[in-house]
């Protein structure tokens, strides 16, 4: 009998609670700061240790695998600041846990041809990974709530749809290459050069830049051919 992946991400992250652990990170805020916005939001002893736990894998305390990973989107933040900060938590999080990057993958699919998807579709896919257990439904809907507070999608219908929004333009190379990576992280394969973009992780993200330049320039990504035309991009082996 094999055992249902961990979730990980089992807390309604706001975006400014993700905002200010990022910038507790770069130096730019306090602890104190996040501290003081759990504070107001009122949470229960254990529901703000669980969410101090997320908060602490997205930014403040990464795997150790992810350090430098981490240490890269700080430096993309605080050098463009018009970067879309979301993306940032976006690429932290696919990165960081496999059920956010779940969660999105099938967002991003079921809602491609008609721009939404229903939850409950959403639930039973996740379901038949992560088990039919009431935890598995419970922080879908954490992960959905923090993406919807993200700019990512609209919950519409009482919940019953969920309903992708506009794209965020990414037109830096930094965070178009940073994002690629996460997508890499997800997947933990290769990905096909002409599929980059649109893999469905990344749906509420535009990556305007030449992608099969940028990754062939990236120091951090690696470039394989697979006969004419199959080119694949990996991460780079320390």
């Amino acid at each position: 009998m094999t055992t249902a992946p961990r979730i990980g991400f089992d807390r309604f992250i706001s975006l400014e609670w993700a905002t200010t652990a990022l910038k507790v990170r770069a130096g730019v805020a306090q602890l104190e700061d996040l501290e003081a916005l759990l504070d107001a939001a009122g949470l229960g002893a254990a529901a703000r240790t669980k969410t101090r736990t997320v908060l602490n894998r997205l930014w403040l305390q990464p795997r150790a695998e992810l350090v430098d990973y981490a240490d890269r989107g700080v430096v993309i933040f605080k050098t463009n600041p018009d970067a879309p900060v979301a993306a940032l938590h976006w690429g932290m999080a696919v990165a960081t846990y496999p059920f956010f990057g779940k969660v999105a993958e099938l967002i991003g699919r079921l809602s491609a041809l008609q721009g939404d998807c229903a939850s409950a579709e959403i639930h039973r896919r996740m379901s038949e990974t992560y088990g039919e257990r009431e935890g598995t439904y419970r922080m879908t809907n954490m992960v959905i709530q923090s993406q919807a507070g993200w700019g990512a999608v609209e919950r519409v219908e009482k919940g019953k749809r969920v309903v992708r929004l506009a794209p965020a333009m990414v037109e830096d190379d930094a965070l178009t290459a940073w994002l690629i990576e996460a997508a890499l992280r997800y997947a933990n394969k290769p990905l096909a050069i002409t599929n980059l973009q649109t893999q469905s992780v990344l749906f509420p993200f535009n990556l305007t830049q030449p992608l099969a330049y940028l990754v062939s320039n990236s120091e951090h990504l690696t470039v394989r051919s697979e006969g004419p035309g199959n080119r694949f991009v990996a991460l780079r082996s320390a």
